[in-house]
Order: structure tokens, then sequence, then C-alpha cells
């Protein structure tokens, strides 16, 4: 129960309360925002350097651990490849990762393709929350606190991803109370994976090893193959990577707390 509970935190939560700030702040600045991410980014990755992984391997073994982490990446990529899929429409391809225009959605864009983007973008993060909700739910059914932790990173990452989602939405006309209710429902997928999480752990030491190690390569997929290069986009300067190096630091600590 307590890992359902964290899940929806760390999801709802953490997204609603970046809609939230972009309803409230009314513009999303791209520099807070790319330094939001890539500290994000640098917490998931030392969580999951130092907290998942090792974990996974004390419950069963490091070919289930490295074989948890390829399923994890395997999952993801296969949930961008349906997303590309969806977003190319009569060939327009309306990703959002390739130049800084496309990231913040450019400056002619009118009202009815900046609400597209911002669906786009809710169901993408939509679906990249059930692997972190898997970790939780893994995590959290092992050991609580370590749940706990997984929440607190979970939902730091999730607030700059509402605010993303947020921005676009508003922008297009939509009502801000709205915008911040559909921005914390998309987090709701989170509990989906935390349940799945539990199940696969109610099996045996090796389900929540494997479940472990799994979200972990989801979230190191998304850190290396979205978070990063999009903080480089954004910025063109180191300061990120700066950003980044504290974030792994400071998931560090959090794992040892």
């Amino acid at each position: 129960m307590e890992a359902l509970i964290f899940s929806v935190i760390a999801g709802v939560g953490g997204m609603g309360f970046g809609g939230l700030l972009t309803a409230l702040i009314g513009k999303r600045s791209p520099s807070m925002s790319c330094y939001l991410l890539s500290f994000a980014g640098g917490v998931m990755t030392g969580v999951v350097c130092f907290g998942l992984v090792p974990e996974s391997i004390e419950l069963s073994n490091v070919p289930v651990s490295i074989l948890g982490l390829i399923l994890g990446v395997i999952v993801v990529m296969l949930l961008n490849y349906i997303v590309d899929k969806i977003t190319v429409d009569g060939g327009e391809n309306l990703k959002i990762h390739h130049t800084p225009e496309e990231l913040h959605h450019g400056v002619n864009i009118n009202q009815r393709s900046l609400i597209r983007s911002g669906i786009l973008m809710l169901t993408v993060i939509a679906l990249h929350n059930i692997p972190e909700g898997m970790a939780i739910g893994a995590g959290g059914s092992h050991d609580a606190h370590f749940g706990l932790v997984l929440a607190i990173m979970i939902a730091l990452h999730n607030i700059p991803e509402g605010m993303a989602v947020a921005a676009p939405l508003i922008t297009g006309g939509i009502n801000k109370a709205k915008v911040v209710f559909f921005t914390a429902l998309s987090g709701s997928t989170t509990l989906i994976g935390a349940v799945i999480g539990i199940l696969l752990g109610s099996i045996s030491d090796a389900a929540i090893a494997l479940s472990l190690s799994a979200a972990g390569g989801a979230m190191l997929y998304v850190v290396f193959g979205e978070i990063i290069p999009q903080s480089i986009i954004m910025t063109r300067n180191r300061i990120a990577t700066i950003v980044t190096l504290l974030g792994i630091i400071a998931g560090l600590i959090i794992v040892q707390i």
C-alpha cells in the first residue's frame, strides 16, 4: 500500500506541481527548465547506479541485473517507436527533440499546433511514467524506505516534465485549471507501473531484482537518450553538465540517507 501511495505522490504530485508552476508563472523559463531536467537526470542516474542496480544484484546476481537493464531499454525504445509513429502526421514531424525551436514549439506555430504538441507530449510522458512506477512498486514492496527514496527522485524528475507539458497547452489557450488537472492526470500512469512492479515483486526475489534493474534501464535510456541531449541543445554550454554531475552526487546522498 505504501508503494502505491508513493507512486501517486511521485507521478500525480510531481507532474501536477510542474503544471501548476507553469500556470502560476505564466511562461516557462527555458534555462530553468533545462537545469531542473539536468539535475533530475543526474539524480536518476545516481539512484539507478548506486541504488537500483546494487539492490538488484544483491537480491539475485549480475546476469539477472544485466538482463533487466536490457529489457528496460528495449521497452522504452519500443514505446518511443510507437510514439514516433503516432507523431508523424501527413509528413509533418511533431517530435520535439531535434532543435531548440522544436523543443520550445517554435514562435510561429498556431494555437491548434501548440495544443496538439502538448497532447502528444502528455501521451509520451504518461507512457514513460510506467517504468518509473515499476521501480517504486518493486522497490517499495521490498523496502518501504527505498521506495520512498525512488518516489522523491521521480517526483523531482516529473516537475520539469509537468512544466514542459503545461506550457504549450496554456499558450494554446486551454484553461489553466484544466491544464493543471490533465498534467497531473498524466502522472497517474505511475500508479499502473507500481501495481505491475508489486505483482512482479511478489513472485520471488529474482523477479524483484529483474523489475528493479528493468526500471533502471528504462530510466537510464530516458536520461541519456532524451534528458541530457535536450539539455545540451537548450543551453549549448557546460553548466548543464555540471548540474547533472551535482544531481548524480545528490542521488548518491539520497540513496545513503
